[in-house]
């Protein structure tokens, strides 16, 4: 078996800022993380475009440096797995070569409509009015984040022949594509995200909803066969699960990536997804079988994980054996990462960005910045610091208490989850004319409690809707903040988890992808995906919910107010609506 070789594994990341190489050994002890930013292009409000070439560039660099940061020999890396952002990427059917995404003439080199991207107002409202049978398996209705209303705008807005002519992919298909030399021509488990119902689901045959893609006006598409979307599974396209055997790395990338050819692929998924590979399965005893009441199967325990990938935006991850609906929430996705198993997907659209734009536009910003380097800290452990200090200063009995008549909402860049509102904004109560670092703090630790609070809203309403969420794994660089993490904590009143690799559990989770597609057989059969995740996943830490009684009425009662703000918004909208006849 593969796995008792002493070898190495490549994980490669491609967020949105950034592409990484995660490099582990055959243990799933990290060896090596390189990182570099890649392009990202933004020819207008609210358009983000980049470039497959870019990324692929990126990608060479980090494989590379890794291998040569360590001295690893080619020959000893056994398989690579991809994960990337959900972003439509275009190729020509013809050439194989990228096609610009970029209007009104589409001669750019940047083919990667990013998925923050929000062109596609009017095609999403189109797509949202049909009621169609798939909106049911993604939360209700689709999100312009999405990537079928970018393709129904790109057909609004190209030429009929450059349209014609366009393969659609998700990124990370589009990096397998790239890999095997364009020898692979199907489709991961991401496509259950773009109005794909698998077969059996609502009597589903194909897989793609033919009546929903001629009703909202891609028929072009369904006249082909979906081959632009990637084909039809056993016909002319395949549809993979996460890190089964996608194929062979083509001569071409490997000299590129300085990789050995025919390295195996594995079937790469969503960041946010290989987040979830790369965190739930991090070994920590907090008792699940007491909290769940289920045996200690860790198999049927990781339905009552929630995994927490919390990055420029967080993402929130639930497993469950049964398809579960839940208002707001994306899914449920069969087969996304174990067959037959259903994920659903919260998100809230902006938390690590919250973080930024909150300190970065406050007057305070650069002298706290200033301090913070001067006694060698980074702006969020100053900040928490000076938080400590104020609490002692003022006497209270928890830093809670410094913010207890300040209620910040935080939905600055429109709401993912629960509500599914792009609309949504943001709003203070408790505003004051403090302008200097204290000021800052307490702006700072009042988003925190945002972000904790709007936690416990979407983990309430999976739950509500028969999730049976117990726990929480969380991963990505807000982990490193205490604070925050104590607050999710107390907040949902049960443990938050954290792995060892804060920072890299992304890419720890792609790698894992390509230790599952290094184990094919000559009958093309993996290991199990859950047996490579136990193996390779190390020991984590637990947080507690607070014992302490005035911190926990505190919070539930600052929860209330939160619901009230969140809801008091959209009547105050739908008041002035209604007297202007909007």
């Amino acid at each position: 078996m593969i796995q008792d070789k002493k070898g190495y594994y490549i994980g490669i990341d491609v967020g949105t800022g950034s592409a990484r190489a995660c490099l582990i050994d055959h243990n799933g002890e990290i060896v090596d993380v390189a990182s570099e930013n890649v392009g990202l292009w933004q020819p207008q409000q609210e358009y983000y475009e980049q470039s497959t070439s870019d990324i692929w560039r990126c990608i060479c660099l980090v494989v590379r440096r890794t291998l040569d940061n360590k001295k690893i020999s080619p020959e000893l890396v056994y398989g690579i797995g991809f994960d990337a952002t959900c972003s439509l990427s275009l190729f020509s059917s013809k050439t194989n070569e990228p096609v610009s995404v970029t209007g009104p003439d589409f001669i750019s080199d940047r083919n990667v409509i990013l998925w923050l991207d929000h062109r596609a107002t009017e095609e999403t409202e189109i797509i949202n009015n049909t009621s169609h049978k798939v909106l049911h398996y993604i939360g209700g209705k689709m999100s312009l984040e999405m990537e079928i209303p970018k393709i129904l705008w790109l057909k609004n807005n190209m030429s009929e022949a450059m349209f014609s002519d366009c393969k659609f992919y998700d990124l990370v298909d589009a990096l397998t594509h790239i890999a095997t030399g364009g020898e692979v021509r199907g489709f991961s488990s991401m496509v259950c995200k773009q109005g794909y119902l698998p077969k059996g689901v609502e009597g589903s045959v194909t897989g793609w909803q033919e009546d929903f893609l001629r009703e909202i006006g891609l028929e072009e598409i369904c006249d082909t066969s979906f081959e632009s979307l990637g084909g039809i599974n056993g016909k002319n396209g395949r549809h993979l699960h996460a890190g089964e055997f996608a194929g062979n790395l083509c001569e071409k990338a490997a000299q590129e990536l300085g990789l050995s050819a025919g390295t195996p692929i594995g079937s790469g998924v969503i960041d946010a997804y290989a987040g979830w590979i790369g965190t739930v399965g991090a070994k920590v005893d907090i008792n699940e079988s007491t909290l769940t009441g289920s045996s200690s199967d860790d198999r049927k325990e990781v339905f009552s994980r929630l995994a927490v990938v919390a990055g420029t935006s967080t993402c929130h991850l639930a497993m469950s054996p049964g398809p579960v609906f839940t208002p707001g929430v994306w899914g449920p996705y069969r087969d996304t990462i174990f067959p037959g198993c259903w994920m659903a997907e919260g998100g809230q659209s902006a938390t690590g960005q919250l973080l930024k734009h909150i300190l970065e536009t406050h007057p305070a910003f650069e002298e706290a910045q200033k301090k913070a380097e001067r006694t060698e800290m980074n702006i969020f452990e100053f900040l928490n610091t000076r938080l400590r200090n104020l609490a002692v200063e003022r006497k209270v009995s928890c830093v809670a208490d410094l913010v207890r008549h300040f209620f910040f909402y935080g939905d600055l860049f429109g709401n993912r989850s629960p509500l599914g509102d792009s609309k949504m904004t943001g709003s203070i109560v408790g505003l004051s004319s403090d302008t200097s670092i204290n000021g800052l703090a307490i702006l700072y630790y009042g988003t925190l409690e945002f972000i904790a609070l709007q936690t416990k809203q979407i983990v309430d309403t999976m739950n509500d809707s028969g999730h049976q969420i117990r726990s929480i794994f969380m991963s990505g660089s807000q982990c490193q903040n205490e604070i925050l993490v104590s607050l999710i904590a107390t907040a949902c009143n049960m443990p938050v988890v954290v792995p060892r690799y804060v920072h890299a559990a992304v890419c720890h989770g792609a790698a894992m992808l390509g230790v599952k597609a290094a184990s094919v057989d000559d009958k093309g059969k993996t290991e199990d995906l859950w047996d490579v995740i136990n193996r390779m996943s190390q020991p984590g830490k637990a947080f507690y919910p607070s014992e302490a009684q005035h911190e926990i009425a505190l919070l539930a009662a600052k929860y209330e107010v939160f619901i009230d703000q969140c809801l008091r918004q959209r009547e105050y909208r739908a008041i002035v609506d209604k007297a202007t006849r909007y």
